[in-house]
């Protein structure tokens, strides 16, 4: 159990702490940068992110999975406050998903092919998925911290 929960924690920090950098410090300082230049930094950044985020698209549900039915014996006694956590957890998972297979697909290929004003306008659907992801991190975790509290 203790690993389940170290792991989803671990997931968690690298995956929401990913998307506050990006979205509250990266996209800040690369703001001033010329467009060519702009699009070409977020695409090396998101070589380098986005495998992590898998990971904890992959790591996330199976560890909660996992504690759910090895500490209360499935969803029947879990609190409240942990099914809202279950559902906002897939709402990310398809926002992560729609972003990797539409706007970021777009974006590398708009990359690939030089054409900065289409790779911009992808990286700003990027940014708001991102935005919305990063909120719904952080109300799930504090869902996970205060759920055995108010459940």
């Amino acid at each position: 159990m203790a690993l389940a929960e170290t792991l989803h924690l671990l997931a968690a920090v690298i995956w929401v702490g990913g998307m506050f950098f990006a979205v509250y410090v990266m996209r800040l300082a690369a703001g001033p940068m010329e467009p060519p230049e702009r699009v070409a930094l977020w695409g090396r950044a998101f070589k380098k992110f986005f495998p992590w985020v898998w990971m904890a698209v992959l790591i996330m549900p199976a560890t909660g999975y996992y504690m759910v039915f090895e500490a209360f014996s499935g969803f029947k006694d879990l609190p409240i406050p942990y099914h809202v956590m279950h559902g906002i957890a897939w709402v990310m998972i398809a926002l992560f998903l729609h972003l990797w297979f539409a706007p970021y697909n777009r974006f590398k290929r708009s990359l690939e092919n030089d054409d900065v004003p289409e790779a911009g306008k992808n990286l700003n659907q990027i940014r708001i998925i991102v935005t919305t992801n990063l909120w719904l991190g952080l109300i799930n975790i504090g869902l996970g911290a205060l759920g055995s509290f108010i459940g």
